[in-house]
């Protein structure tokens, strides 16, 4: 028997099309706060990293900005 164990990377595979639409996502956004005059916190670009790199989704990543605040 040669049965394969399911991965328990906790990471979550996501494409390169993905990756690439999310650090749009977060460009445009940076981009923003700094046409207002701010910068994001280091904690911010952490989880802006953790998003992009499709540790945690879009609703995980708004959650823990607004419990950050």
């Amino acid at each position: 028997m040669n049965a394969t164990a399911p991965s328990t990377s906790p990471v979550p595979a996501i494409s390169e099309a993905e990756r690439a639409r999310r650090v749009g996502e977060i460009d445009f956004a940076r981009g923003s706060v700094r046409y207002e005059g701010g910068i994001l916190a280091d904690d911010i670009e952490q989880l802006n990293a953790r998003y992009i790199a499709g540790e945690i989704d879009s609703d995980q990543l708004t959650a823990a900005i607004l419990a950050s605040i």
